[in-house]
């Protein structure tokens, strides 16, 4: 589904356009998913990352054939389960860190069952 997208920012309210202030259409999903087969939405529950702005029941879009970056949101799976966090790279040493100072670090260890899912490429919030 295309979307129009206006040439011009709006301030407050959201008066009906005029076919001359329409810059584009825009497809959210062509706009937010770079890499459809390989991409997946889940549910955050918990708190661990509530500083860096992201709260329980958002959606995480999740894309599975991006490496992580220092510094990424990933997907982790550890012990089975599925984790939200930070992605540091230090000392050859890979940390999952997470945005929340009642949470600890974790050292995802090479040669262990846990693994990197997938990179989170964006976030989406209904607040209504």
């Amino acid at each position: 589904m295309l979307i129009p997208l206006l040439t011009h920012s709006v301030q407050a309210g959201f008066p009906s356009p005029a076919e001359s202030d329409i810059e584009s259409h825009l497809s959210l999903d062509d706009y937010l998913i770079e890499h459809k087969a390989a991409t997946l939405f889940v549910r955050v529950k918990g708190l661990s990352m509530v500083e860096a702005g992201i709260i329980e029941n958002d959606i995480l879009i999740v894309d599975r054939s991006l490496n992580p970056r220092q510094g990424d949101f990933v997907i982790a799976c550890l012990n089975n389960e599925y984790t939200l966090k930070l992605f540091h790279l230090e000392k050859n040493k890979i940390w999952l860190l997470p945005a929340n100072p009642h949470f600890s670090r974790i050292e995802l260890k090479p040669h262990s069952d846990n693994f990197i899912m997938g990179v989170v490429s964006g976030v989406v919030r209904k607040i209504r």
